[in-house]
Parts: C-alpha cells; structure tokens; sequence
C-alpha cells in the first residue's frame, strides 16, 4: 500500500500542476474556463481523495495513530508523520475539494481562473513542503 501511495503522489501532483498552468494561461490570456479544465479538476479531486484514503489507512496500519504524542514529538521522523505530513495533507486536499467547489459553477471565466490557481497554487505548493523527497523516511 505504501508503493501504491508513493506512486499515486504523481499522479496528483501532475494534475495539480496541469490544474495551476490551466488557470495561469486562463489568466493571462483572457481564455474561457473550458470543460477540459473542469476535468482534469475533477480528476484531480478524485485522485487527491483516493491518495487521502491511501495515507489513512497507512497512518493507522503502520502505528502511527497510537504513537503518544509527547513521544512523537521526541523524535523528527516521528513528529514528521504523526503531525506534520498528515495535517499539511489534509489541508491541501481541502482546499483542492473547495477549490472544485468554488470553480465548478458557471459565472465569469477570470473569476475561475483565479480561484482555481489560489486553491490549486496553494495546495501544490504545502504538498510539495511535506512530501518526503528524501526515500529514507519511508522505511
């Protein structure tokens, strides 16, 4: 299940990436917010939610979830998944999930535009702060 995770993180931040490019180009070129855009934030959600599911059921399987928490805060690696990696997670999933929310209705294009890179930009950029870049915490 952790491979699975790792893999999926790709694939959600690809479609972050997409989504914020998307809504820059938008922007700047005055573009309609266009039903391709509304699917890959679709897509995106759905991926983010999936990888959610994935990194709970690890937190609980792997003991994380009972670790006390003045131990936790002992150790860095410890405090980096109990605390860190899952709260600054689920934030950026919920804003991705309200970002979908906030652009999926119609009304004016550089409104969406812009909503859509605030939450998309915001939530690319925690996840790419608590991502564990270095292998070694993995294991």
């Amino acid at each position: 299940m952790l491979h699975l995770h790792s893999i999926l993180r790709w694939a959600v931040l690809i479609l972050l990436l997409i989504a914020v490019l998307q809504s820059i180009t938008g922007l700047i070129k005055k573009k309609e917010f266009s039903t391709g855009q509304a699917k890959v934030a679709l897509f995106l959600m759905i991926f983010a939610h999936i990888q959610l599911l994935l990194g709970l059921s690890l937190f609980f399987t792997q003991g994380w979830a009972v670790l006390p928490f003045a131990d936790a805060m002992k150790s860095p690696e410890a405090r980096f998944w109990k605390v860190e990696h899952i709260t600054v997670m689920i934030f950026a999933i919920v804003l991705i999930t309200v970002g979908r929310m906030k652009t999926k209705k119609p009304g004016d294009d550089v409104k969406r535009h812009k909503k859509s890179l605030i939450y998309y930009g915001i939530a690319l950029l925690l996840i790419l702060s608590s991502i564990p870049w270095d292998t070694s915490r993995l294991y």
